[in-house]
C-alpha cells in the first residue's frame, strides 16, 4: 500500500512540475503601450452639447506577475476628458488580452466629452491584440460612464480603437 502511495505522490508531483512551464507560458498579451485612434460618443446631454467623433491617445502600463493593467486614455474633440483607470487582463491567447477595467472620467473642457461633462465613476471593457511579429498593438474599448452629466444625470457611452506601440 505505501508503495502505490509513493508512486502515486511521485506521479503527481510529476505532473504538476511538468505542467509548470506550461501554466507559466501561458500568461496574457505581453507589453506595455502607447496608442492613437479615434472615438465615437453615443450619449449626449440634453441640450445636446458635445460632439460624438474625436480622437483618442491611449496608453497601457502592464503589471509584470500580475494581470493587472494602469490604463489612461486622453479622449480628444470639442469636448475633451482624461480616464485613467485600473483593469483585470483575462488571457485569451498568446496575442490577446480581454479586459475589464474600472476608473473615472475627468472632463476637462467646458463642452460636453463623449463621456459626459462631470466627474464620474466608469466601467471599461476592452480588448488588446499584439500582432504577430511587431510592437503593434490593436486596441478596442468602450467607455461606460454612470452618471456623466450635471443636469438630467444619465450614462454616457464612448466606443474607443486603435494602433499602439510596444514598449
Amino acid at each position: 500500500m505505501k508503495r502505490i502511495s509513493w508512486a502515486i505522490a511521485i506521479a503527481t508531483s510529476s505532473v504538476i512540475i511538468g505542467l509548470n512551464p506550461i501554466v507559466a507560458r501561458s500568461g496574457p498579451a505581453y507589453g506595455s503601450y502607447v496608442g492613437v485612434g479615434g472615438n465615437l460618443g453615443f450619449s449626449q446631454s440634453e441640450n445636446q452639447d458635445g460632439k460624438p467623433l474625436g480622437g483618442v491617445i491611449s496608453v497601457r502600463y502592464k503589471m509584470l506577475e500580475i494581470p493587472i493593467s494602469l490604463r489612461s486614455q486622453a479622449l480628444l474633440g470639442s469636448g475633451q476628458a482624461i480616464v485613467p483607470s485600473i483593469s483585470y487582463d483575462l488571457p485569451l491567447n498568446w496575442q490577446t488580452d480581454a479586459y475589464v477595467g474600472a476608473g473615472v472620467a475627468l472632463p476637462i473642457s467646458s463642452s460636453d466629452s463623449p463621456v459626459g461633462n462631470k466627474t464620474s465613476l466608469v466601467i471599461q471593457p476592452g480588448i488588446d491584440y499584439s500582432l504577430p511579429n511587431s510592437n503593434a498593438v490593436l486596441f478596442g474599448n468602450a467607455v461606460v460612464s454612470l452618471d456623466a452629466y450635471e443636469e438630467g444625470g444619465g450614462a454616457a457611452i464612448s466606443i474607443q480603437g486603435g494602433v499602439g506601440w510596444r514598449f
